[in-house]
């Protein structure tokens, strides 16, 4: 799997470290927990550890690996 780092390009699945779903803010102990885990189209965390260190959101589809859109975390803080 490739993703494309919106400052590095793209790059190998090895450069990046996925750290969870983004889920909506709630209880942190349902989210850690008591989370759903569905098959299809999810969003999460990841890190560039191995390239510019950015935290990333990514939509893909967890079954085909798909990558449906890449931003910045910070980005998406904003919003």
């Amino acid at each position: 799997m490739r993703i494309n780092c919106p400052y590095c390009g793209s790059r190998d699945l090895r450069e990046f470290t996925f750290l969870g779903e983004a889920c909506e803010a709630g209880d942190p102990f349902e989210a850690v927990y008591l989370r759903d885990n569905p098959m299809g189209r999810s969003r999460g965390w990841w890190f560039h550890d191995h390239g510019c260190r950015s935290w990333l959101l990514i939509e893909r589809d967890n079954r085909t690996h798909e990558i449906f859109s890449v931003s910045l975390a910070r980005e998406e803080a904003g919003r």
